[in-house]
């Protein structure tokens, strides 16, 4: 959504501030003094990459859906909208590691807001083993599937926060063009 974009520049901008770079055409990868290469570089390279095709995977069918997902959350369609295009557009930068800290931001913000509403329908943490539930009480679009749990997107928050803080790598974009 385009607010969680503002308040991601926002939150970099601050962050930034309290490093004491010099605010400019670097700003972007002010938080990273070094892109990690080798195996460290191969490793951030796998996360990122795998974090940002899933992005892809759950994003494009909520664009291609936008109304029955934004009906089913009982959300303005706009809002949807500007959610579902901000996750893929954030899920390509992930990809090619280009101005990765704001593109973890969205995306972390979608998943905080997804863990608020599953604990708001109390949903647990970790969701019972699926053939332990009694026959009947839990059936997924494709029969007996994975009961609703919010360990998934606190899963995705824990990846996303660690490429915000350890950066995109020496295999990315941003290390192309801020690479020091």
């Amino acid at each position: 959504m385009i607010y969680k974009f503002l308040l991601g520049v926002a939150i970099a901008f601050v962050l930034a501030s309290f490093k004491l770079p010099q605010v400019g055409p670097h700003f972007l990868s002010a938080l990273y003094n070094f892109y990690p290469d080798g195996f460290q570089g191969l490793a951030l390279l796998l996360l990122r990459v795998s974090v940002g095709g899933l992005f892809l995977m759950h994003g494009y069918p909520k664009v291609t859906h936008l109304r029955e997902w934004a009906e089913s959350l009982k959300m303005p369609v706009y809002m949807c909208f500007l959610s579902a295009w901000s996750m893929l557009g954030s899920a390509i930068c992930l990809i090619i590691g280009s101005i990765t800290l704001l593109a973890t931001l969205p995306l972390l913000a979608s998943m905080l807001f997804a863990i608020f509403l599953h604990v708001k329908e109390g949903k647990p943490f970790v969701a019972q083993d699926p053939y332990l539930i009694p026959n009947d009480q839990y059936k997924g679009p494709l029969g007996k599937g994975e009961p609703p749990s919010w360990e998934k997107a606190f899963m995705y928050c824990v990846m996303l926060i660690t490429i915000a803080v350890i950066g995109p790598g020496g295999y990315s974009l941003d290390a192309l063009i801020f690479g020091r």
